[in-house]
């Protein structure tokens, strides 16, 4: 039997379920987090906030290895369930990247006066490609998550 690898990071936010929801279909607090690179900038970030409606973020960041060289990543979906304040679930793939598309499913729990996200990401079949990918994946949705907070709280 072949089993999916799962990708799962969580985080508490002291705002409403509503309020992070919300910022993830709002290309204004989108672009501040939402495939947002540390050292990148978010060129193009285009979201139609409806089931079957697509979104595109684009972040041109420096290369690892030539730092004076930048890159543009283009991040490309497709939103398949909408349920506010709870739940978002989206089609995902990196073009550059990757030849299939990946699911990911947010789900939003309230709690006292926040909330809590756990965030899953379906890689597909655990092949050396998915393995590889594994550790960058968590990697990237923890610090999203984390600039996500920073995005709900600035300026």
């Amino acid at each position: 039997m072949a089993l999916s690898t799962i990708v799962r990071v969580q985080r508490a936010y002291a705002c409403t379920a509503e309020a992070v929801y919300d910022a993830w279909l709002d290309p204004r607090l989108a672009r501040k987090f939402f495939f947002a690179s540390p050292k990148g900038e978010v060129v193009r970030c285009e979201i139609d906030p409806g089931v079957n409606g697509r979104f595109t973020v684009v972040d041109r960041r420096p290369l690892d290895a030539a730092p004076q060289q930048l890159v543009e990543i283009e991040h490309c979906g497709r939103f398949l369930q909408l349920d506010r304040p709870r739940r978002i679930a989206f089609s995902f793939t990196l073009p550059k990247f990757q030849s299939h598309e990946t699911a990911v499913i947010i789900d939003i729990a309230p709690q006292g006066d926040g909330c809590e996200l756990t965030l899953r990401h379906d890689l597909g079949l655990a092949d050396d490609e998915v393995v590889a990918m594994l550790e960058q994946a968590e990697d990237g949705w923890t610090r999203m998550l984390e600039r996500l907070e920073q995005a709900l709280h600035g300026p």
